[in-house]
């Protein structure tokens, strides 16, 4: 006993070797919580309705992450009845599996946008974006005028799809040869609506609330 004591005494009077030995068992930890997640992660397969974003829903969604939209927008309906009968069917991560990053977020300064695709008209989301307040009086989103004459680089996206198909994307020669038509007098105010309109919508049982919450847009 006095013997195997000593190597603790060491441990204990060395605040060095105490701080690797409390490093070690912290990775061991944190191996262990996180290479099952890493592992799951890897087998979430897309459901037949989801399809890598279109060109032009592509660009939106670059434009969606570069405005800074996710800070008070989550996509992440939670299995919660409050949220489920506001927002519709509850998030599963099979949805996003061609996010690179996913939106999901934890920041609710705004509504959730997880379902909100085809809830309002592309007029709708367009006026909203110009002028919220025009569309939703107590709104207090800035306004994103820029995004109407801001034009998209086609070279840009077809460069994004190229890469992500790499990643795993099952972009075809194609479709990606196709996407500067697909963008031909598009502006970034466009991609960002189409992107908006998409979402929520390709599951077959998404259960979309149409539910009036004054204000569920971006």
């Amino acid at each position: 006993m006095a013997r195997g004591y000593k190597y603790f005494e060491a441990v204990e009077k060395h605040a060095g070797l105490l701080g690797v030995g409390i490093a070690i068992m912290v990775s061991l930890g944190g191996l262990a919580e996180i290479t099952p997640l890493f592992m799951r992660a890897h087998q979430v397969e897309a459901p037949a309705g989801v399809k890598p974003y279109d060109p032009l829903r592509l660009a939106g969604k670059d434009i969606y992450v570069r405005e800074g939209c996710y800070l008070c927008h989550t996509q992440m309906i939670r299995a919660l009845r409050a949220e489920t009968e506001r927002y519709g069917h509850y998030s599963v991560a099979e949805e996003s599996v061609y996010d690179r990053p996913h939106q999901w977020g934890s920041k609710r300064t705004g509504p959730d946008l997880a379902r909100v695709g085809g809830k309002y008209s592309d007029a709708w989301q367009r006026m909203h974006l110009l002028d919220p307040r025009k569309v939703v009086p107590v709104s207090n989103m800035p306004a994103y005028s820029w995004l109407e004459h801001e034009t998209i680089d086609a070279d840009d996206i077809m460069a994004r799809m190229r890469t992500l198909r790499r990643l795993g994307e099952p972009y075809s020669d194609a479709e990606i040869a196709e996407a500067p038509k697909a963008l031909e007098g598009k502006t970034a105010l466009d991609a960002l609506v189409a992107y908006l309109q998409g979402l929520g919508t390709s599951l077959p049982a998404n259960g979309t609330s149409e539910a009036s919450d004054g204000g569920a847009a971006p």
